[in-house]
């Protein structure tokens, strides 16, 4: 592995929403033990308060909705005042059971309101701060395969990691064509995790899903390698099935297929093919 990202050095503010548990915590965890200070951001008070102490006196927490978007520019101010001048933001607060297309616009409102609005409003509420320093800095946006390959169910929480994937891919570019800016921008993919949000609906850790804590290693080691796309595997899927997957996803429109045409029982027989060629 080659270096560590430069942002990632001693001394230096790292700022995790979602923070309270999951790949949040173990991301927050990791940036702890570079020496870091790190300001975790959480909706929930209770979980906020339940790690903070275990974390050490390098670690704030801050209970912040992150769809609102006044709430997360008074992060910013409060953290720099107490912190000083972040390098690393990590944004990474998410929900789900948004809702398919035709349905729960209340659910649609909350998940894009957190998984993609908390996005934008974390980057544009640190970002420009950031770039404007003479130094290195960090911005890491979770998405989701599901952002990818858009597998049926949860449209709403599909459309809102589409965004992010969108978001964060234009933010790379803006940022690299900045003139003197040393920020650059990534996009973490996590692939079948027990993260908080599994956890209420299965007691016990699949054996197919990996641990936070791997994701986040995943993160740090596509980090140093330079890497944009911080794709992360599982137990049960290999690198290669993922690139088909996703090139079968891309063909549907090349090949003028219909939409999803992986879960279309006429084509059931044809994607298998693909997969084992």
């Amino acid at each position: 592995m080659s270096e560590i990202h430069p942002a990632l050095a001693q001394g230096n503010v790292a700022v995790v929403t979602g923070g309270a548990n999951g790949i949040g915590l173990a991301a927050a965890r990791r940036f702890l033990g570079f020496g870091m200070k790190v300001c975790i951001v959480d909706a929930d008070a209770g979980q906020l308060a339940q790690v903070l102490p275990e974390l050490g006196p390098d670690a704030i927490g801050k209970v912040v909705d992150v769809s609102d978007r006044r709430a997360v520019e008074a992060l910013a101010c409060e953290v720099e005042g107490q912190l000083g001048p972040v390098s690393v933001l990590m944004n990474n607060a998410g929900t789900g059971g948004g809702g398919d297309a035709l349905t729960s616009p209340e659910g649609w409102q909350r998940v894009l309101g957190v998984n993609l609005f908390g996005v934008v409003n974390g980057t544009q509420a640190f970002g420009p701060a950031m770039a404007a320093r003479d130094a290195p800095g960090l911005i890491v946006n979770t998405g989701s395969k599901q952002g990818i390959t858009s597998p049926p169910g949860d449209t709403a929480y599909n459309v809102s990691k589409a965004g992010v994937r969108a978001f964060t891919e234009g933010l790379a570019h803006t940022l690299r064509n900045r003139e003197g800016c040393r920020v650059t921008a990534h996009l973490l993919i996590p692939g079948f995790t027990y993260t908080g949000m599994m956890k209420k609906w299965l007691p016990e850790k699949p054996a197919g899903a990996w641990d936070p804590e791997q994701v986040a290693d995943a993160m740090i080691a596509g980090l140093a390698r330079g890497d944009f796309y911080l794709w992360c595997l599982d137990n049960e899927t290999t690198r290669k099935k993922d690139e088909k997957r996703v090139l079968w996803g891309a063909m549907d429109i090349t090949e003028n297929r219909p939409a999803l045409s992986r879960w279309d029982p006429a084509w059931k027989d044809a994607f298998e093919r693909f997969m084992g060629g």
